[in-house]
């Protein structure tokens, strides 16, 4: 079979068994990633010689009998937001263009300790705030189903270089739907964590009260094997799931509002198959996420503006016009409406906490549009100003109420089903989501 089509975990499990060889494994994953076509638009920049170091400690401690966790000696994809020691870390901006950390990431060091090998950096939305994927600074990674549409989101070269073949999995971030949206838009999992779960020292910040860590794979095991990687704990047991007897909310405030029939189908379909297989489905209603959505923009602009306005101000020629204007967004937000939001937030997510206790999880489509045409973004302000908007719409319900989060691939291309839990109940969401994935894909 051939290693770029296979999960993280099954990598893990033929290097466990003696046959595949963690060195072997990484030069093929470099070497495809090296010839590829996309291979620009996909690495802002490989890291050979340390993937190389890393693969060989693995396979001697694979020879050894003393391997460090089930994904020791597979190679994957880091976002270019995290600090990897000596290797340029820019997050997609030329405002940190050079910029060249002394040390790894908290999560990354986790994870190299647990022996995964780093490929490289991928390409991203400039200082992640975008959820389309276009880059015209740096680069702008191709849609697995069309290279001409946009890849989703801030972590848009996370997840090409999966879809791609050429990382066996990724990591990126979602502070609005960073690492859901791309992982929908390429038809793999991707699971945004509680906020605070995984360290974010050494991570490039967007807004630091919402910004989170999460994987993109193949697969919902991928995704429990790579949160167990960068916590240093043993993975959620994923065995004996069914489908019976869940109780699963459609949340149908705002989230089923204004689907494009692709994204539509494709839910309806999977709702189908999940009542036929003995879910509980429910219709939920939540009025005050529409006013949590309408204060979002300020506490997202506020905050990401407090952060960047020095080097905007400085530099303002040097970024994409329509990144720069939605951080200079921020700079007309008052400190009085920005703790206003934030305190009223706190009470819609008690509420909130209240209203799914007694639901296994909530469900809604991933994005109610598919990927949108790169160069049209670029030509047509409206165009853009909608799908931008459209795009993160879903997503940032996640966000903003606080949980944890997983998108997984349905029928439909390009068309992710999501599922939402509760805060830290990410061993439940993985439980429920490795359940229901074969089935809304099938």
């Amino acid at each position: 079979m051939d290693w770029r089509t296979q999960t993280a975990t099954d990598l893990g499990r033929g290097i466990q068994s003696g046959k595949i060889n963690a060195v072997e494994l990484t030069e093929a994953f470099l070497e495809a990633a090296q010839a590829h076509e996309y291979a620009d638009r996909i690495y802002a920049r490989m890291t050979p010689e340390r993937a190389r170091d890393e693969a060989l400690a693995a396979a001697t401690r694979a020879k050894d009998s003393r391997r460090h966790g089930p994904l020791d000696g597979v190679p994957i994809s880091w976002k270019d937001l995290f600090d990897t020691a000596g290797t340029a870390t820019e997050a997609g901006s030329a405002l940190l263009k050079g910029r060249t950390p002394d040390t790894d990431a908290a999560v990354l060091a986790t994870a190299t300790m647990g022996g995964l090998v780093c490929l490289g950096k991928t390409h991203m939305s400039e200082l992640a705030f975008s959820g389309l994927g276009l880059n015209p600074v740096t680069a702008t990674p191709p849609n697995v189903h069309d290279p001409d549409a946009v890849a989703g989101g801030s972590s848009s070269g996370a997840a090409a270089s999966v879809a791609y073949g050429l990382a066996p999995a990724a990591i990126g971030t979602d502070t609005g739907g960073s690492v859901r949206n791309p992982a929908g838009w390429n038809d793999l999992v991707g699971l945004k964590t509680t906020h605070g779960r995984l360290s974010g020292k050494g991570v490039v910040p967007l807004c630091e009260t919402l910004d989170t860590i999460g994987p993109l794979a193949r697969s919902v095991e991928d995704c429990a094997m790579l949160l167990a990687a960068m916590e240093g704990t043993r993975p959620t047991d994923l065995a004996d799931v069914g489908i019976a007897g869940l109780r699963i909310a459609v949340l149908d405030t705002v989230g089923t509002e204004d689907l494009r029939p692709e994204p539509a189908k494709s839910f309806e379909r999977a709702i189908i198959k999940l009542g036929a297989a003995g879910a509980q489905i429910t219709a939920l209603e939540f009025d005050p996420l529409r006013e949590a959505l309408a204060f979002s923009g300020p506490l997202f602009t506020a905050e990401g503006y407090a952060i960047w306005r020095d080097l905007i101000t400085a530099h303002p020629d040097r970024m994409f016009s329509r990144i720069r204007e939605r951080f200079e967004a921020g700079r007309d937000v008052t400190a009085a409406d920005y703790i206003a939001h934030t305190r009223r937030l706190a009470d819609i997510r008690a509420e909130w906490q209240q209203r799914i206790a007694g639901f296994d999880a909530v469900v809604l489509p991933t994005s109610p549009i598919l990927p949108p045409n790169a160069d049209r973004l670029m030509q047509d302000d409206e165009y853009y100003v909608t799908e931008n908007l459209l795009a993160l719409r879903n997503t940032r319900i996640g966000n903003m109420l606080g949980g944890c989060a997983l998108t997984l691939p349905t029928s439909v291309p390009s068309c992710g089903f999501s599922l939402m839990c509760a805060p830290m109940q990410e061993e439940r969401l993985l439980r429920i989501g490795t359940a229901m994935e074969d089935l809304v894909r099938a």
